[in-house]
């Protein structure tokens, strides 16, 4: 039987990339070596590394002034690290989701943190409207999380403020195209849209560095891996060979403006099943905030019962990674873009069959 794979990450990831790495753990660019055990300072790997950055920029269309660095520590450690570098006197955060909550309660070690809004009392299932008017003139910068893995909102645009912004891209990277010029830094562990778990990525503006007052440790300064090239100590080698095996694959598909026709297509596809389905409902209350990425719905309040029993089901015809994360509950289908269309039209399947038997 198929499997259809919606885990939210480590989740899906190219047949392509995994072919391509599968090929090179056993023999990398045919040095009869190994990637798994092969040197990064050596020039097959450097290859590697110089074409995922140069890649990441052109699909981005990252303009000049920009670097690209692969570090390790996943999104968690850069809520540490954009304001130890980033922040001097004050910030602003946008509150949408549990890891938006968790950066933000970072930067306060850090300096002033001004919350420009939140949908926290109301279990995050929104994006709060009108945040762009509470950001503070004097803000350094205005971070976000554009979209929200747990609770299934996204922002779909570049929000219009005045100040630059950051932004925690891990689920939706690649996934819709950004005007990369708004943004001071964007940061995002690989494992959800782009390489296997173990690396995270940070586009940086390098004028927007040096500028604050405070010692920053070695390893926690973006200088110092903008200036190693990423290799300042090792890289994850495998995840970024897979990144590098993504990224040609995304060009090969049309590119970033591809990749988001078929995101809309396939959310509108389960959308509009979760709301003709008597069966089931969405969680987000504003339509508009609907993630493309993190589809998430739960029983209608009626057939609560019947939860487990189609979890049950779902899974035996192939359906994997479908339950809902725990403070949310119910099911949650991530529709990254190496997802193929069928595996949706798949799920489809099943919830309608599921409803004909109930």
């Amino acid at each position: 039987m198929k499997k259809h794979n919606f885990y939210a990450g480590p989740s899906i990831l190219p047949q392509y990339t995994i072919k391509k790495t599968a090929e090179a753990v056993l023999d990398f660019a045919g040095t009869g070596l190994s990637l798994l055990e092969i040197s990064h300072r050596s020039k097959e790997f450097q290859a590697v590394m110089d074409e995922a950055q140069a890649l990441f920029k052109e699909l981005l269309e990252i303009p000049a002034g920009y670097e690209v660095v692969f570090l390790g520590g996943g999104a968690s450690l850069q809520f540490c690290m954009v304001p130890f570098n980033l922040l001097n006197k004050k910030a602003a955060y946008l509150n949408t989701g549990t890891w938006a909550n968790k950066a933000e309660a970072e930067a306060k070690a850090f300096g002033e943190v001004v919350c420009v809004g939140s949908s926290k009392a109301d279990n995050y299932t929104y994006i709060p409207k009108g945040f762009e008017a509470n950001v503070p003139a004097d803000a350094e910068y205005l971070h976000i999380t554009t979209n929200n893995t747990i609770f299934g909102t996204e922002l779909k645009k570049d929000p219009d403020v005045k100040v630059p912004l950051v932004a925690d891209m891990s689920s939706d990277i690649f996934s819709r195209p950004v005007d990369v010029s708004k943004y001071d830094l964007i940061y995002g562990g690989a494992q959800k849209n782009l390489a296997p778990a173990g690396l995270t990525f940070v586009v940086v503006k390098t004028d927007a560095l040096g500028r604050v007052e405070r010692h920053i440790p070695t390893m926690l300064d973006y200088r110092t891996h903008i200036k190693a090239g990423s290799m300042f100590n090792t890289p994850p080698c495998v995840a970024v060979y897979g990144a590098l095996e993504t990224l040609r694959w995304l060009k090969e598909q049309g590119g970033v403006p591809a990749m988001q026709k078929k995101n809309i297509r396939k959310a509108e596809k389960l959308y509009n099943e979760i709301d003709r389905n008597k069966l089931f409902k969405g969680t987000v209350t504003c339509m508009e905030d609907r993630s493309l990425m993190n589809i998430c719905f739960v029983m209608n309040d009626e057939y609560k019962e019947l939860e487990e029993e189609f979890l049950k089901y779902a899974t035996s015809q192939g359906m994997v990674g479908i339950k809902g994360h725990r403070s949310v509950g119910g099911f949650r289908a991530s529709t990254y873009n190496a997802l193929p269309e069928e595996s949706v039209d798949a799920l489809i399947e099943v919830m309608k069959t599921f409803e004909r038997n109930h």
